[in-house]
């Protein structure tokens, strides 16, 4: 269910907020809103910034060029200290992010992906943030989100700067209130919606890339383990999982892709996934004519993105080691479910797939309509001419401007 439409009244009671809404920016543009310049130079001076980002890998790795900007803006010559507030799977992954120095894994009530638990996590989560004192909190949401508990959360922490987007009026909640004119006014892909979040604060970078560093003994073990497989001639990546079912490529399509690079183009298959996913890459191995290699199960995050870093090109659901391969600059072919336009690898040589479908853009976790024609139609020659169009020129796809059309 779409949110409902931002009452152009609304946003003259914000803190910071407009007398109506703009047109949409184009990347690079003049900010939609901005902090006053007071505020602005608070935020300049403040040392101590938490950022909120409470959902999965892919989601933190999108963060990362907003959060770069953050830690690159301050005043004074002094080191800007960057802590994240996030999931289990967030935390992992900020171990891979520089610009990050600190993470606490909060499994956050108002979250799906939450289990229950009782109210003393939370009281405990609470007293942590406000024990730490930080000066500023920045929240990062898609904009089906409401940035509401968050920022209840960091008002009883006592920070003394919040910034977030919000669609109803936060009052007190936040001391900077972005408007939100998503969707009904524009669409951003996510990474632009954080950047331009964080610029109303003033902060930018030069560099808008992801960010992702392989450890060291990744990188060995990575080089040992795929001189094992004797990769002679190139190879190709293949992640078919994804958290989401309807974000899933079907298994007989995957067999069929990766039988086809290897019987055209003449690539290895290596599979990767988690040891919940196993089965899945069985299957799909059983099914195929010919040889595949997998490592599913043998690689933590650190280990896959060593893998992903030396794959020649990568074929992956849209799911979070896609991201990780965008960061990484490894060619990838993203099998993209329709279930949201605005994740696509971002700036990264990349081709996105997919089958345009009437029920596009339905936020949902399995098919509503029990087809997953979006990616069920996707024939796999088509894998096959992505995969060779990467190899002979790698170049970032241009359709995905459509999504968000």
């Amino acid at each position: 269910m779409m949110p409902s439409p931002l009452p152009t009244a609304a946003a003259g009671l914000a803190p910071t907020g407009l007398a109506g809404m703009p047109a949409p920016a184009s990347p690079g543009a003049a900010p939609l809103f901005e902090i006053p310049p007071e505020r602005q130079q608070r935020w300049a001076q403040a040392r101590k910034i938490l950022c909120v980002r409470l959902d999965y890998m892919g989601d933190v790795l999108m963060c990362t060029p907003a959060i770069r900007a953050l830690r690159e803006s301050g005043t004074g010559g002094q080191a800007r200290h960057i802590t994240l507030l996030t999931s289990a799977s967030g935390v992992a992954v900020a171990q891979m992010i520089p610009e990050i120095d600190a993470a606490i894994a909060y499994p956050a009530p108002w979250l799906k992906s939450s289990m229950p638990h009782s109210a003393e996590l939370d009281q405990k989560i609470y007293a942590q943030l406000r024990e730490q004192a930080f000066d500023a909190a920045v929240i990062f949401t898609t904009y089906s989100q409401s940035a509401l508990p968050a920022a209840l959360m960091c008002y009883l922490a006592g920070i003394p700067l919040r910034l977030a987007h919000c669609r109803e009026n936060p009052y007190q909640l936040l001391t900077d209130w972005a408007p939100d004119p998503e969707p009904h006014n524009m669409l951003r892909h996510e990474v632009q919606r954080q950047l331009d979040l964080v610029a109303a604060a003033g902060c930018h970078s030069e560099n808008q890339g992801l960010s992702f560093t392989v450890p060291e003994e990744a990188k060995q073990w990575a080089d040992e383990r795929l001189a094992m497989l004797d990769l002679k001639s190139d190879w190709v990546l293949m992640h078919p999982g994804a958290t989401a079912a309807s974000r899933r490529y079907p298994a007989a399509s995957w067999a069929a892709a990766a039988d086809l690079l290897a019987s055209n183009l003449g690539l290895r298959v290596v599979f990767t996934g988690s040891p919940d996913e196993a089965p899945l890459i069985d299957a799909i191995r059983d099914t195929m004519h010919g040889d595949a290699d997998s490592l599913a199960g043998e690689l933590d995050l650190g280990r896959l993105g060593a893998v992903i870093a030396r794959a020649p090109v990568m074929v992956a659901n849209n799911t979070g080691p896609a991201h990780v391969a965008a960061a990484l600059g490894t060619p990838l072919v993203d099998l993209y479910a329709l279930t949201n336009p605005q994740h696509t690898p971002w700036q990264s040589p990349s081709k996105v797939l997919y089958h345009m479908v009437p029920c596009r853009n339905c936020y949902k976790s399995v098919c509503p309509q029990q087809h997953q024609d979006c990616l069920a139609l996707v024939a796999p020659e088509r894998v096959l001419e992505a995969v060779r169009e990467l190899l002979a020129a790698p170049v970032a796809n241009t359709d995905t401007a459509l999504l968000l059309a």
